[in-house]
C-alpha cells in the first residue's frame, strides 16, 4: 500500500477507537439519567410527607405571624449554592448555570456566602469576580447525595441557625421538555408566604386532624430542616439528571460526525486502494505489451 493509504488506514482505525468510546460514555450517560430521575421521583414522596408535616404545624395559631418578613431585605446574608459539574463533554451545562446564577446575584456580593458544587462550574464564577466561600465534589452516584446536602448544611450551619436573618437560595439546571435541560432559581429561606398560605388551605388527606405535641417551635425548626433537606437533594438530582442528559445529547452528536467521518475516510482509502490496484494493473499491461 502506498504511504497516503497507510495514513488513510490509521486515520481509520483511530476513528474506530473514539467511535467506541463515545459508545461507552452515551450508554453510562443514558443509565445514569434513569437512576437520578427515579430518585428524583423517589424524594417526591418524602418531600410530601414534610409538607404535610409544615401544613400541620402551620395550621396553629399565629402560626404565621411567627414566621420571618418575605420581603426582600438587601442587608440580610444570602446562602448561594450553584450546582455544576466536575467532569467536561457536557456542552454548555456550566456556563448557562454560572451566568443564570449571577444575573440573579448581581449587587448582593458583599453579604453573599457563595458555594459551588463543581470544579467546573467553580471556574467560571471565579473567572467572573466572585468570590467562593468553599467548593463540593460533584456525586458520582445517587448514594452520594445525601452525604453531600448534610456537607453543605453543617457548612452552613452558623446562618441557618438565624433563619430569620439568612437568605438561601439554589441555583441548578433541570431537566426540561422540548429542550435537554434549563438553568432554574429556588429561594428556600425565608419561607414563600403564598406557598405557605398553599399548604394551610390544602384540604387534610384524611378524617382524622393532626395534632402537635410537644414544643411547636422545635417542631417547626426540625420540620424546615428536613424541608432543606429534601429540596437540596432533590436540586442535586435534577442537577445530575441535567448534566448527563447534556453530555448524552453532546455524544450523540460526536457520533454521528465520528460515522460520517468513517464513511469519509473509508470512501477515500477505498478509493485510493482502487488506483493502487488500477496502476499494478496497467504498470502489468505495458510490461506484457514491451515484452510483445
Amino acid at each position: 500500500m502506498t504511504g497516503h493509504t497507510v495514513d488513510l488506514r490509521r486515520k481509520i482505525d483511530n476513528a474506530k477507537e473514539l467511535h467506541a468510546v463515545v459508545q461507552t460514555m452515551k450508554a453510562m450517560a443514558a443509565s445514569s439519567i434513569g437512576q437520578y430521575e427515579q430518585s428524583v421521583e423517589s424524594v417526591g414522596d418524602y418531600y410530601r410527607t414534610v409538607s404535610l408535616g409544615l401544613t400541620a404545624r402551620l395550621r396553629q395559631r399565629n402560626a404565621m405571624t411567627s414566621l420571618p418578613a418575605e420581603h426582600r431585605n438587601e442587608q440580610r446574608p444570602v446562602i448561594a449554592v450553584v450546582f455544576g459539574s466536575d467532569q467536561g463533554l457536557a456542552g454548555q451545562f456550566n456556563e448557562k448555570i454560572a451566568d443564570f446564577a449571577l444575573d440573579h446575584l448581581r449587587g448582593r456580593e458583599d453579604l453573599l456566602h457563595l458555594w459551588a458544587v463543581g470544579e467546573r462550574v467553580e471556574s467560571r464564577l471565579t473567572g467572573a469576580g466572585l468570590t467562593i466561600r468553599g467548593r463540593f465534589n460533584v456525586p458520582n452516584a445517587v448514594q452520594a447525595i445525601p452525604p453531600l446536602v448534610g456537607r453543605i448544611l453543617v457548612a452552613n450551619e452558623t446562618q441557618l441557625a438565624q433563619a430569620e436573618h439568612a437568605e438561601m437560595q439554589l441555583f441548578y439546571n433541570q431537566p426540561a421538555s422540548g429542550a435537554v435541560f434549563e438553568p432554574v432559581h429556588q429561594r428556600l429561606l425565608p419561607l414563600d408566604r403564598a406557598w405557605i398560605a398553599s399548604l394551610i388551605e390544602t384540604p387534610w388527606p384524611t378524617d382524622n386532624l393532626p395534632e402537635v405535641v410537644g414544643d411547636s417551635r422545635v417542631t417547626l425548626q426540625a420540620l424546615v430542616r428536613e424541608y432543606l433537606f429534601v429540596s437540596l437533594f432533590r436540586a442535586c438530582a435534577e442537577s445530575l439528571a441535567s448534566e448527563n442528559a447534556s453530555r448524552l445529547a453532546a455524544m450523540q452528536r460526536a457520533d454521528k460526525n465520528i460515522e460520517e467521518l468513517l464513511e469519509q475516510l473509508n470512501t477515500s482509502f477505498h478509493r485510493q486502494r482502487q488506483s493502487a490496484i488500477d496502476a499494478e494493473l496497467f504498470d502489468l499491461i505495458a510490461s506484457f505489451e514491451a515484452l510483445e
